[in-house]
């Protein structure tokens, strides 16, 4: 069952978080496996697997990345293989930004890592900005408009998980950096 249908709310990158953990901490009650000890095991069987499916909602729903994740895997737009294009221009900037990664792996210079990772955030933040009217506005789209705008997201989704990519090599240098 989908994970917004399972806590009856509408499909939303930016859902009511109270709302969100109001209905997993009602359904972990309702669906709690300790109150149907005493049932068959058919039953504790079906409890268990809603309790589950609530705890697996809850994990998804409540992290903005998670269900950013899940509803472009919902819809069939996150896949392997070549379907997970990037623009190239893009690849073009984040190949300088490697390039810089490069030369801070061979001679770290503090000038110049302080320089890529605030290009890096820069290029995030631009991002951000950039996909959150969309974000915004997409649970009241028409359908054949949210169908773009989900095209949009998996766009700024893709360029997120290639800038997590590059600060993560960042985050090698953060010791050496306070050097």
């Amino acid at each position: 069952m989908n994970y917004f249908e399972f806590y009856q709310i509408p499909e939303s990158f930016l859902p009511d978080e109270i709302a969100i953990q109001t209905k997993y901490y009602a359904l972990s009650r309702e669906f709690h496996p300790d109150f149907y000890t005493l049932e068959p095991q058919e039953k504790q069987q079906e409890i268990l697997e809603k309790s589950t499916l609530n705890t697996n909602a809850y994990k998804t729903l409540s992290h903005v990345d998670r269900r950013m994740q899940y509803i472009l895997e919902q819809h069939g737009l996150l896949e392997e293989g070549g379907q997970n294009d990037l623009p190239q221009d893009f690849l073009m900037e984040m190949m300088e930004l490697n390039e810089q990664l490069m030369d801070l792996e061979m001679d770290f210079d503090r000038l110049q890592f302080k320089v890529v990772a605030d290009q890096t955030q820069e290029i995030e933040g631009a991002l951000k900005a950039s996909i959150w009217p969309v974000l915004e506005t997409y649970e009241s789209l028409p359908p054949d408009s949210q169908k773009e705008a989900l095209l949009q997201v998996k766009n700024y989704y893709l360029k997120q998980r290639y800038l997590l990519r590059i600060k993560e090599s960042l985050n090698k240098f953060a010791p050496t950096s306070d050097e």
